[in-house]
């Protein structure tokens, strides 16, 4: 992972964001890709994959595994997969840098392997929980060693893991994802009821392999035992990364922006309806299904927005852009409410407390709460903010800048390559001023 955690954004005030862009492909996408890909008979043809650092930490511990992977070029990817049983026991340990995803799936993945693995990441990603998936898959069998339950995770060698069913005590496609790659090599069928829809790429591209997953209500489940069959993957844009762009152009006067082929799976669309409930100009067109997954171009118009409550059905669709969202409410009229959130504390950062400590620096009444926010809209200042480290919150501030009074410094910027290659030279090219400092 990058070492350079000095690096600082300063943004300057004002503009408007317009064109047409192409955001980096889905980084839960590429995730998969690399993990159903590698296990897979015949070889899988990846495009659009995320070349940011945590896809290329999951990429590279498969490489560690025995996995021949070329790529990636351009986005494309070639998995000469091994089976579900080919995988061989790394020489080292598998270093995850920044990416709980990837711990938290390949938790479930590779406690059915038949070697012992220990999994580490960076200082951030070994603060992050893991008992909400090393709880379960101990039910199942799995020998799990953690540090008070957070990373490193040692996973001993077991002679056979047995289904069960669980039910999620909170709404985490992660923990979902885990116990279904657990599934697959368990004895019977794994079933998991989860309280609200999280996003459904592992079930999507499990069926786009050839393998049975059965869906009822709101439970989820498979038999395990299977094989799964190579196919090609187009990774879709990132509505993640999109989100940035979408709540500039609602918050900028004058803006006007098409984000082309952004994945609009069902399950990820919060932001869209969120902001849309706000009172954004928010328009679907080129809707089509490629490789089992919605796509769309979206074009956001600027238009007034205004506070809300958020629902908290959409809590789950949303998690990841929050971050940005609250930029958005800190330049709507009127108050903004969030509850149902608590899963924000636990994310790269305390994202409640990071985005309320930097909205507050800059002018903005933003109180956090147990679960979520309260956040009243007003006049964006200047300041200094930091990060603290996460990604999100570093590019969620660099937006802001649009409606700032003046300019916004914001530190620890290193890690916005774990999702968003590219992320300063496009912003700046549709019309933020960024200026990237290495410190």
């Amino acid at each position: 992972m990058s070492s350079e955690a000095s690096k600082k954004y300063i943004v300057h005030p004002g503009g408007k964001v317009t064109g047409k862009v192409r955001v980096p492909g889905d980084k839960s996408i590429s995730h998969r890709s690399i993990m159903l890909g590698s296990l897979a008979e015949g070889t899988t043809e990846v495009t659009g994959f995320l070349e940011g650092e945590d896809a290329l930490a999951t990429l590279a511990v498969f490489r560690g595994m025995g996995v021949d992977i070329i790529g990636p070029d351009k986005g494309k990817v070639t998995i000469h997969g091994v089976g579900m049983h080919g995988l061989k026991a790394p020489t080292s340990s598998l270093n995850l840098g920044n990416s709980g995803t990837s711990m938290r799936l390949l938790s479930g993945l590779l406690a059915g392997q038949g070697f012992d693995v220990t999994m580490t990441g960076d200082k951030s990603l070994s603060s992050r929980p893991m008992k909400r998936v090393t709880d379960p898959l101990a039910l199942m069998g799995a020998k799990i060693d953690t540090t008070d339950g957070k990373p490193p995770l040692t996973l001993h060698k077991t002679s056979s893991l047995k289904a069960i069913h669980y039910d999620l005590p909170m709404a985490s496609a992660q923990v979902k994802s885990c116990l279904l790659l657990a599934g697959l090599y368990a004895e019977g069928k794994t079933s998991v009821t989860e309280p609200a829809p999280t996003r459904d790429h592992t079930e999507r591209m499990l069926e786009g392999m050839g393998y049975q997953v059965e869906k009822e209500g709101s439970t989820v489940s498979l038999v395990g035992g299977g094989k799964l069959t190579a196919t090609n993957i187009d990774v879709p844009a990132d509505i993640s990364s999109a989100t940035f762009f979408m709540v500039a152009a609602a918050i900028a006067p004058g803006s006007d922006i098409t984000l082309e082929h952004v994945g609009v799976n069902p399950t990820r669309i919060g932001v869209i309806n969120i902001l849309q409930e706000m009172g954004a100009n928010i328009t679907l067109t080129n809707e089509k299904v490629t490789g089992g997954e919605p796509v769309a171009d979206i074009r956001i118009q600027y238009a007034p927005l205004k506070g809300i409550r958020i629902p908290e059905d959409q809590v789950p669709l949303a998690i990841d852009e929050f971050p940005a969202l609250f930029i958005a409410a800190a330049c709507a009229e009127g108050q903004t409410v969030l509850t149902g959130a608590e899963e924000l504390r636990v994310k790269e950062s305390d994202r409640i407390q990071v985005m309320a400590d930097g909205l507050t620096t800059l002018g903005i009444d933003a109180k956090p709460t147990e679960d979520g926010i309260v956040i009243n809209g007003g006049v964006i200042g200047s300041g200094e903010v930091d990060s603290h480290s996460d990604h999100r919150i570093a590019m969620s501030f660099a937006i802001a800048g649009l409606q700032a009074g003046g300019s916004i410094q914001i530190n620890d910027c290193a890690n916005v390559a774990t999702s968003f290659p590219g992320f300063v030279d496009l912003a700046n090219k549709v019309g933020l001023q960024i200026e990237e400092i290495d410190g």
